[in-house]
């Protein structure tokens, strides 16, 4: 089973996550969450909770280098990869079907509760695709994004190359 998610996966992560924000002192500034307008707020690609390179919570001023956004990337990146090869166990498990699962995961943090992750265990790899497109809500609303996204990851997940 892979235990790290390759080149794809990344690109996959990077193009729904963007990473938005740059002023024009070329500093990435943090945004409150789309479906909520607040909390959590992020930066850079994906990244929320503690910030690590000032102290405290990504929040309302928050401003990172795109060398410290990209280093956050890989540390959240290395957290998520193991967390979902944990949560797979001895699952037989593509490169591609992993990257997808990191790429859910990245965004949901639902790895260890998802059916989708318990239909992969089981071999049922068509009912854990389906599964991807369930998970398209934030805070309560269908979000276009989510929606392209999970088709995105379901796509990647049933890849055979």
């Amino acid at each position: 089973m892979p235990a790290v998610v390759s080149p794809a996966g990344i690109a996959l992560i990077k193009r729904f996550e963007g990473c938005a924000r740059l002023r024009s002192d070329r500093l990435v500034e943090a945004y409150p969450d789309p479906a909520s307008g607040g909390e959590p707020w992020t930066i850079g690609w994906g990244a929320t909770g503690r910030d690590g390179f000032h102290g405290g919570r990504i929040g309302p001023g928050t401003c990172w280098t795109q060398a410290q956004c990209d280093e956050r990337l890989a540390e959240d990146l290395a957290r998520y990869s193991a967390e979902v090869a944990a949560a797979l166990g001895t699952a037989p498990t593509s490169q591609n079907q992993f990257d997808a699962l990191v790429s859910f995961h990245y965004n949901t943090g639902a790895i260890a509760r998802a059916t989708l992750t318990r239909k992969h265990i089981a071999g049922d790899h068509e009912g854990a695709a389906r599964e991807f497109a369930r998970w398209n809500r934030a805070a309560g609303r269908v979000l276009k994004g989510l929606v392209n996204r999970r088709a995105a990851e379901a796509e990647l997940y049933q890849r055979n190359d």
